[in-house]
């Protein structure tokens, strides 16, 4: 039988509070409590100066070197979405209470979510605020608002415990991150928790994403729970996927006109679902493997050991961090395509565009679009300056890794989707245009512990053992 259950007022308090956000829809769950720093140095994250675009921005507004112009319809929104090398086509859409505006959020006045590699920016309709999210490649995920005032300076906000309520946890892999969820909206938009609620990644199955989001794109017979409420049939509750499936025009649901562009892209919502738990697992391989590698010296230091040895304990850590992160670069596990996928946004091209290419012009960036997303099976984000920035053992571990895969000497189960071509083209790819790859292929470092051969016997993917 169906349970509607209504948004209690403390629940509505503390979402009022939550974070200013990222760009990806929050989950609908009390956010009272404090943020947790599990693995996280509090002091190193709150205390640092930020290096991502959006703060890089922000220095060269108040040096008076970029202006941010008013649009009289939108706002900010325009000058953001240029100056930060956003494209509209990007747009897509929310339209569950799963943000901290939530109230200023329905089915007829979705949020609109706009992203590149590195940032997201939201905008809720008459929001005196945009929502900016950036991936630092030190710190993981920065959160900052802009207010919509067209009587001062412009001025990007950065914003800390508000938003980490949210954006700190286990949905973000104990990092400052993102969260992309699937839940069951009603018709007003409220999530129904009592039918549940899931994080979406590139693994989830396609009937279980994008519920509470619009969808617009061709997609055959494959089903996801975008576009449609919940309904009530005979005191059941239910998703009716059928009325939701292959939209190409929203008119139907909501006024598009109010936004700069009619779509909600279903080829950008499957970059943001793949992008999203990148980057969080990169942050989290990142602050695990730094903590790992300070306590080690620490250790070092008072038994008398060499500077550079190496302990077991922190091969465990860098195992347990690299691996779920190697696999997700590889898209293991990933759901199939079983039928062909085609936006309606101009995304994907502006998106392929953008390379590196190798000389046979092969690109990471090359969509498949017929039985999975990327025609070569490996991350663009391993071009990222978050994936640049890993500690040297962890990218190191990531290297040595993907040699073992990538030569066909790892025979895991994991990687049985990479057929030898796909292994063949991704490493002479990767060669060809991440050149300290090629310069590691070349004379790889290795620790002995954390060789490809050790590594491939037995791969770890718990949780970091304690020192």
């Amino acid at each position: 039988m169906r349970r509607n259950v209504p948004l209690s007022p403390t629940w509505r308090r503390s979402l009022g509070f939550g974070c200013a956000l990222a760009g990806l829809a929050l989950p609908a769950v009390a956010l009272a409590l404090a943020p947790q720093f599990q693995g996280l140095d509090e002091k190193a994250y709150l205390g640092a100066t930020p290096s991502d675009p959006v703060s890089r921005l922000q220095a060269e507004i108040a040096a008076g070197r970029v202006k941010l112009a008013y649009d009289s319809k939108h706002g900010y929104l325009p000058a953001l979405l240029k100056a930060l090398d956003i494209p509209i086509a990007s747009q897509t859409l929310v339209f569950s209470k799963t943000s901290f505006q939530h109230q200023a959020i329905s089915r007829r006045a979705p949020r609109a979510l706009y992203f590149n590699d590195d940032v997201y920016v939201g905008m809720v309709q008459g929001s005196k605020m945009l929502e900016i999210s950036a991936v630092d490649p030190d710190l993981g995920g920065v959160f900052y608002i802009l207010n919509q005032d067209a009587g001062s300076k412009p001025k990007l906000a950065r914003q800390t415990y508000d938003c980490l309520q949210c954006h700190n946890g286990g949905m973000t892999a104990n990092v400052p991150g993102h969260v992309m969820r699937s839940v069951y909206p009603q018709a007003d938009g409220t999530p129904d928790l009592t039918m549940g609620s899931r994080l979406t990644t590139d693994e989830s199955p396609w009937k279980e994403r994008w519920g509470g989001w619009y969808v617009t794109g061709k997609h055959g017979k494959m089903r996801h729970q975008g576009n449609e409420a919940v309904r009530d049939g005979g005191g059941f509750a239910y998703l009716d996927r059928d009325a939701g499936a292959n939209v190409t025009d929203l008119s139907r649901y909501f006024d598009t006109t109010a936004y700069p562009s009619p779509h909600s892209d279903i080829v950008a919502l499957m970059v943001l679902t793949h992008q999203v738990n990148v980057h969080n697992l990169i942050a989290r391989a990142r602050w695990q493997t730094l903590s790992a590698l300070r306590s080690e010296q620490e250790i070092n230091k008072a038994l008398g050991r060499p500077e550079d040895y190496r302990s077991e304990t922190t091969d465990r850590v860098l195992a347990s961090v690299c691996e779920p992160l190697l696999r997700a670069l590889l898209f293991s596990r990933a759901d199939a395509l079983t039928d062909p996928v085609k936006g309606t946004s101009g995304f994907a091209g502006w998106f392929a565009a953008r390379g590196p290419r190798d000389a046979k012009g092969r690109s990471l960036r090359e969509f498949d679009l017929k039985t999975r997303l990327f025609r070569y099976p490996c991350s663009f984000l391993v071009y990222s300056e978050a994936f640049d920035r890993l500690p040297d053992p962890a990218k190191h571990y990531l290297y040595a890794r993907l040699q073992a895969v990538l030569e066909g000497k790892d025979k895991h189960e994991d990687f049985a989707h990479l057929t030898a071509e796909d292994r063949a083209a991704v490493l002479d790819i990767l060669r060809e245009t991440r050149p300290d790859f090629a310069r590691w292929l070349a004379s790889p470092v290795q620790n002995p512990k954390t060789s490809a051969t050790a590594l491939t016997e037995s791969p770890a993917t718990g949780p970091p053992a304690k020192t």
